[in-house]
């Protein structure tokens, strides 16, 4: 329950959805894993030999099961000891279609993604 309210709070549920990513600085990428995503961004563990350059990312590729990734151009949001939180400035039509596909099966109700999707369309409303 205080997830829930935290969701509700934050705009957009969260799913905890632990897979390997790619951060990319222009050209330069490391590998990471991805401890959660939503609409809004994406959680990730860096490797050490990146956390100075946290703030630098500006690009996040989260590999899915069959092939399928999720792209997001990002920006830094927080970050506490290896763990950086993401803010997704950007995100494209196909990343959204399966993004989109992977919260509904994870919340189960569709109400609940229609909202996080006004959400995303409708900041602040």
């Amino acid at each position: 329950m205080t997830e829930h309210r935290s969701d509700e709070k934050r705009g957009f549920h969260r799913i905890v959805y632990h897979t390997s990513a790619f951060v990319y600085i222009g050209e330069a990428y490391t590998p990471c894993k991805v401890l959660d995503i939503s609409f809004k961004g994406c959680l990730v563990e860096l490797p050490e030999e990146w956390l100075a350059k946290a703030a630098a990312v500006d690009r996040v590729e989260i590999l899915l099961e069959g092939g399928l990734a999720i792209h997001m151009q990002v920006s830094l949001s927080h970050e506490q000891d290896n763990l950086v939180g993401y803010r997704c400035d950007h995100i494209d039509l196909d990343s959204v279609t399966v993004l989109r596909r992977m919260i509904e099966l994870n919340l189960g109700d569709s109400e609940l993604l229609n909202r996080d999707i006004k959400a995303l369309v409708h900041p602040g409303r």
